[in-house]
């Protein structure tokens, strides 16, 4: 299995993971075909080959038009309030070391307002709009939805009300979808991330001054192991927290059946003690078992009878993006016969503490059972299928190297259906015939 192993020493962003990938070879070329197509108006998008305290690396960035209006020079204003990393969400440090292999490519277009604030819809518009795949905007919406979570809860409202600042920029949006693109591009199974350093002290940003890490991003690293490090900066960003929290797996090392191929590192903007780096590992990893594997998990379970129903759906989808492996609710009937129902979460030892919490906080219950339960499962792939509208992604499990389900990815079925207005029965069921098709070519 083609894994990433991420050391966030010096913390974790947007640009420096997107750096990262292209110096382990996803080529720039690709990554501006594909960022054209969110139709995102003028930008500029940089790439340079800078030193970080003795270590190679490369930098990336994107420039929205007043940043680059006074070349030559690079005197950037540093009014913008839109995240960047590691100049960060709150204000541009553009400290370039803009040496003999500097590149800087422009993306002609009209110029369109950049510096708006976005909402979770108008993020979902612009991706559903572009001409992305759609495994490619369903990853990008994730990432965003996260944000959008944790920044409804810091400040006291809902996903729909909820605002973007910098992070609805359009500098961010490519960082996340370039990010995506990558491990896309250099077909990442696996993605593991190391203990992330926060930096310490407080930052300015649009709302004012703010501890470190800021709320939406401590929100957003609760269940991974965090520390403070030794720079009074903010070292990992919203972006970069959302990006952790949605696609990586946190260890305490290298795991033991990972052998590495290949090293990139993406850099920062800041000079600091430290190299200001994300080294990015790429090998390989075996699978736990050759056709099943046998978990350690957890059922947190609770009976609630005095909930209003409207709760309960996005007590399970808050559960699933705080790292539950499954939620759901069994009705039941509790003493003196009152229907209720029983919530429950599959979770891993390690999500056990902010999931509890989650239970406490957003429900009734006064009290929450641990049943320890050993989880058996057979070992899944995705598989791309080419179909008309593009490529599918198929979950398929195997028992004893026999193909005992296959399922079509929901969510980008769905998408097809209501982007092309066919029944979703029909998107799944052409996705399934072409994937035996393909099978029955390679026989």
């Amino acid at each position: 299995m083609k894994t990433l192993y991420i050391e966030a020493f010096a913390g974790i962003s947007g640009n420096m993971l997107v750096g990262a990938l292209l110096d382990l070879g996803f080529p720039f070329a690709v990554l501006q075909q594909e960022v054209a197509k969110l139709h995102l108006g003028a930008y500029r998008l940089i790439l340079e080959k800078v030193t970080k305290c003795g270590i190679a690396a490369t930098y990336f960035n994107v420039q929205l038009p007043e940043e680059h209006e006074h070349e030559p020079g690079h005197e950037h204003a540093h009014g913008h309030e839109h995240e960047h990393e590691h100049e960060h969400e709150h204000e541009h440090e553009h400290g370039h070391e803009h040496g003999p292999a500097y590149e800087q490519q422009i993306t002609a277009a009209t110029i369109a307002p950049h510096h708006e604030h976005r909402n979770y819809a108008d993020i979902l518009h612009i991706l559903q709009a572009s001409d992305l795949e759609v495994k490619v905007q369903q990853e990008a919406a994730a990432v965003f939805k996260a944000i959008a979570v944790a920044e409804a809860k810091v400040h006291g409202t809902t996903i729909e009300k909820i605002h973007f600042h910098e992070v609805g920029a359009i500098d961010t949006i490519i960082d996340v979808v370039g990010c995506i693109l990558g491990l896309h591009y250099l077909h990442i199974e696996k993605i593991y991330i190391s203990t992330v350093t926060t930096g310490q002290g407080f930052v300015q940003c649009a709302h004012g001054l703010m501890p470190v890490p800021a709320p939406a991003t401590a929100e957003l690293l609760q269940g991974l192991r965090t520390q403070k490090g030794s720079e009074s900066r903010e070292m990992t960003t919203p972006t970069g927290a959302a990006l952790a929290r949605t696609l990586m797996t946190q260890v305490a090392e290298i795991p033991a059946a990972f052998t590495s191929r290949q090293i990139g590192y993406g850099a920062g903007t800041w000079e600091l003690k430290l190299p200001n780096v994300l080294r990015v590992t790429l090998g390989d990893s075996a699978d736990a078992a050759p056709d099943t594997a046998t978990q350690t998990l957890h059922i947190l379970a609770c009976n609630v009878d005095n909930l209003n129903p409207e709760i309960y759906p996005y007590v399970l989808e808050r559960a699933l993006q705080l790292g539950a492996l499954d939620a759901w609710t069994t009705p039941i009937v509790m003493k003196k016969g009152r229907p209720a129902q029983e919530l429950s979460l599959l979770t891993t030892a390690q999500h056990i503490l902010p999931l509890q919490k989650l239970l406490f906080t957003e429900t009734t219950t006064l009290g929450i059972r641990d049943t320890v339960v050993q989880r058996t499962s057979l070992t899944r792939k995705l598989v791309p299928v080419a179909t008309r509208w593009g490529k599918i992604q198929v979950k398929v499990a195997a028992l004893a190297q026999t193909v005992v389900n296959v399922a079509p990815e929901f969510e980008e079925c769905k998408a097809v259906a209501q982007k092309e207005g066919l029944p979703l029965k029909q998107v799944m069921a052409v996705v399934l015939q072409n994937y035996y098709q393909g099978r029955n070519d390679e026989d």
